[in-house]
């Protein structure tokens, strides 16, 4: 028990932090709250499928591959986890009239990513205990955090843009983008000291999903 509730601490704190972080209207709980559980059971579904459908059109046997692994990273996990994401955000989400000014992207976003990494890490801390718990606390739930805002960003602004389909797919990229280059240089490990990539990739989300932040609270349509 003790081990579930360090899992899902890192996620409850993100979650209040962007909640509370949405100034001018907030947004309907329990509208949040399924987007949670979307998060959690219809991303990781569709992350399951498709990863098992990469297994068997694009095996990548070689661990010790930079170009096996860099495939891995952007175009298997990469773009699996993040269009498992995204289409709950933009096909759910995005249609819904609670949606109603872009910081909503972001908050949306990150819900749908935090029920995705929930999961994730409660499996992870299952399996590698207190260590990988603190671990990725630190890691891989602010990473899933950064990935969301940046994809929440753009999709925010979509919302209320000509340019909807372009807006749309571009906060998907940026998702891929970060979350790849994040992973890449994990998967590298067998390079010394390259892991410092995944951490520098990751201050960089940080930095620009802050960034993403005040400019929405900046532009809000009840911001008078």
């Amino acid at each position: 028990m003790n081990l579930l509730l360090i899992a899902i601490a890192p996620i409850f704190i993100v979650i209040l932090f962007i909640y509370f972080k949405d100034k001018y209207e907030k947004e309907p709980k329990r509208l949040l709250l399924y987007n949670f559980l979307l998060g959690a059971v219809v991303s990781i579904v569709i992350t399951t499928i498709l990863y098992y459908v990469f297994d068997i059109v694009l095996p990548l046997p070689d661990q010790t591959s930079v170009f096996q692994q860099f495939i891995k990273a952007f175009f298997v996990v990469g773009l699996t986890e993040e269009f498992s994401k995204y289409i709950i955000v933009r096909y759910y989400a995005q249609r819904n009239k609670a949606f109603n000014e872009p910081f909503d992207g972001i908050v949306y976003a990150v819900m749908v990513s935090m029920g995705f990494a929930a999961i994730e890490n409660i499996f992870y801390v299952l399996e590698g205990g207190y260590e990988t718990a603190i671990l990725r606390a630190f890691t891989a739930i602010p990473a899933h955090a950064t990935f969301g805002v940046l994809m929440g960003f753009y999709m925010g602004k979509a919302k209320f843009s000509k340019h909807k389909v372009g807006l749309n797919l571009l906060g998907l990229l940026a998702a891929i983008i970060f979350h790849g280059a994040y992973d890449f240089f994990l998967f590298i490990n067998f390079i010394p000291g390259i892991w410092v990539g995944a951490f520098i990739s990751l201050f960089i989300g940080i930095f620009l999903s802050a960034k993403a932040i005040k400019q929405h609270q900046k532009n809000s349509n009840f911001n008078v």
